[in-house]
Formats: structure tokens, C-alpha cells, sequence
């Protein structure tokens, strides 16, 4: 069973990065973690334990985890370069890139900006496609950060931190099942919130950098894709509500050329509250295609 190695590090532009690695054979995968108070690299504990196969880079994005923290209204590209430049510097390799939730657009702005690098791609509870499938304001991104980075932002970030308030939270937006959100999940949020400076990367989430029309990206998209959904997958914006999650599994397979997908127990945060499900539903697509090129 993979334990959690030691904390590395590389350096990023005038920036320090931190990533773990975890030995294994075959194609190694790049793991991207999601955005949210608290949230770091360490969202794929789970799953790292329960995977044995491939060797595993599990880094943490800019703004997050052990990573350094500037004040910057990160959009997905930003990320994906971070991530192109891990891929061209550390890992040396193509590999297997699996993104959680609505950081998926920084594994469309990879495959688009590094393809030779990207081998195939794994989505786990991706945003409903009509987030992802019209540009929306800059100037309303860009208002929205403003608000988020001023003294209101800073309180807001304090009370959001609160372990209740992660809580309520996470039983109203993430689980399928309130059980599962324990005192591992909400002791790594705490602790992963601890350092003020995390608010920034939070809050260019919320202001919505993320959201643009990645339609003409996707279908630039050869690498294979696999789209995974939970049964109970539910949506935190207007657009996504009421829709129905083989709805939303059609929609990503119409949308990219080399794709298939797959409906698994739980709801949005599939590798952390359905680890066994999630492992077995990519074994079979991570096995495919995980003969090294010669």
C-alpha cells in the first residue's frame, strides 16, 4: 500500500512547488487535486492507498498545500502551465492525467498546450458541460475577485474555514452520504485553510476565472478520454441543477472525439468518498493505456 512520501520540491518561474511521488510501473499518472477551502495534493490520499499499478506525481497547484501562495486571480491556463512545465521537467514522460471536479479545464488547457505529454485523461465529477461550454463575463470575474480581495474577502475566508460551517458544506454540496464526511476530511480541511494566503487560488474559483467555452479546446482533444460520474452528482450553479447525470455523461462524450464514460456510487467528490468504486471503475482505462511508447 502506497503511504504519503516525502514532500519535494521544484521551482516554477520565482515560484517553489511542492509535489509528492509514489514508485510504481507502467505510465505514470499526474494527479490534479480541486480547489476549495482547505484543499490541497492531500485530496488524493485515498486514492493513492488503494492504487497499486503506476507510478503517481501528486502535486499541489499554486496557491495550495505546500506550494507557494501568491495573490493571483489564477484562471486554468495558469495552472496547466505549471502543470506543462512538471510534466517537461520532472515527470520527463507522457502521462495519465486525472482531474478532479471543475479543475477538469486544466487538463483540456494541458492536452491543448503539452499533447506529446498528455497520454490519456480521466475526469472524475466534472461540471455540468453548460459551464463549460459558453464564455461568461471578464469584467464579472473580474468585479467578483475585487470584492474577494478586500477586507470582506479576508472575513469571509476566516468564517469559511470553520469547521462547521465545512461541514454544512460538504453534507450540502459534496457527499452522497453525510456519514462519510468525518473527522479525516474535515481535520485535512482545517488544516489545509490554516495559512491565510490559501484564500487567494479559493477565491479565483469562486469569482469564476474557470468558467469560459472550452467547446473548440475539447474537440482539439485525440488523447483518450474517460469521463467519470456519480450517481448522486449534483451541481452548485443554476445552469447544472435539475440535470439529470446520464445527461451530463452524454454531454462529455458527444463533446470529446475519443471518449468514454462510466456511473459510479456517490456524488461529487468521487476519489475521496468512493475510492474503491472510482480505482475499479479506471483500472480497466489506465491499464489500456498504460504500455510505455517506445
Amino acid at each position: 500500500m502506497k503511504q504519503l512520501n516525502k514532500t519535494q520540491f521544484y521551482q516554477w518561474n520565482q515560484y517553489r512547488c511542492a509535489y509528492d511521488f509514489h514508485e510504481g510501473q507502467g505510465v505514470p499518472l499526474l494527479l490534479i487535486h480541486p480547489i476549495g477551502v482547505g484543499l490541497s495534493r492531500q485530496f488524493w490520499q485515498r486514492f493513492i492507498n488503494s492504487w497499486r499499478p503506476n507510478p503517481i506525481y501528486n502535486p499541489d497547484l499554486l496557491g495550495c498545500g505546500d506550494s507557494d501562495m501568491p495573490r493571483i486571480a489564477y484562471a486554468p491556463i495558469d495552472w496547466a502551465r505549471q502543470l506543462q512545465f512538471f510534466l517537461q521537467t520532472v515527470i520527463k514522460t507522457p502521462a495519465i492525467v486525472v482531474a478532479q471536479g471543475a479543475l477538469s479545464p486544466v487538463a483540456i488547457e494541458l492536452a491543448n498546450i503539452e499533447p506529446d505529454l498528455v497520454k490519456a485523461i480521466v475526469l472524475s465529477g466534472s461540471p455540468a458541460m453548460s459551464l463549460l461550454s459558453r464564455d461568461t463575463s471578464e469584467t464579472s470575474h473580474r468585479i467578483a475577485w475585487n470584492l474577494f480581495d478586500s477586507p470582506f474577502g479576508n472575513a469571509f475566508y476566516r468564517y469559511a474555514r470553520r469547521t462547521e460551517f465545512l461541514r454544512r458544506f460538504s453534507i450540502r454540496q459534496l457527499f452522497a452520504d453525510e456519514t462519510q464526511v468525518d473527522s479525516e476530511w474535515l481535520s485535512t480541511l482545517k488544516q489545509g485553510s490554516d495559512d491565510l494566503e490559501s484564500r487567494h487560488a479559493v477565491f479565483a474559483f469562486l469569482s469564476s476565472f474557470w468558467r469560459q467555452d472550452y467547446t473548440d479546446r475539447m474537440t482539439k482533444i485525440q488523447q483518450p478520454v474517460l469521463a467519470v460520474f456519480g450517481d448522486k452528482a449534483s451541481s452548485i450553479s443554476r445552469e447544472g441543477k435539475g440535470e439529470k447525470v446520464e445527461d451530463r455523461l452524454t454531454d462529455y462524450l458527444e463533446h470529446f472525439p475519443n471518449s468514454e464514460g462510466v456511473i459510479i456510487p456517490g456524488r461529487n467528490v468521487l476519489p475521496y468518498e468512493s475510492t474503491q468504486e472510482f480505482v475499479d471503475s479506471i483500472a480497466g482505462f489506465v491499464r489500456s493505456h498504460s504500455e510505455r511508447s517506445e
